[in-house]
């Protein structure tokens, strides 16, 4: 779980997909990288993210998202299972509700991917 205030790590290495500026990309990793930069192209889910981020507990249940973003209760969820998809976020059902935090690794690999130049 990510801490608030706490920055994403990025993970060296053996990346899914490498830095779009180091090197070209091959079809799959393209694709996959799409999907997840698709997912954020969106100011509610990128306002889900930053809730998430800076959460002190390190997940928000699903109830939580639909006052800060003034959207119905299904356009949270439809939101939720658009970044859940691309492997951003993870649910866990605890009784009636949905609790959601960050997955930190995918995160740091579309950081990544951008570069560090």
């Amino acid at each position: 779980m990510v801490e608030a205030g706490a920055s994403l790590p990025v993970i060296e290495g053996d990346l899914c997909c490498p830095s779009v500026v180091e090197s070209p990309l091959e079809e799959d990793q393209a694709a996959e990288l799409a999907r997840g930069f698709a997912a954020l192209a969106d100011a509610a889910r990128l306002q889900i993210l930053s809730i998430l981020a800076t959460s002190p507990a390190g997940e928000v249940c699903v109830c939580e998202f639909v006052g800060p973003l003034g959207r119905s209760q299904p356009t949270v969820s439809h939101h939720l299972k658009v970044l859940g998809d691309a492997g951003l976020v993870e649910g866990d059902r605890r009784g009636k509700w949905v609790w959601y935090r960050l997955v930190p690794e995918r995160l740091a690999r579309l950081r990544g991917a951008l570069g560090r130049r």
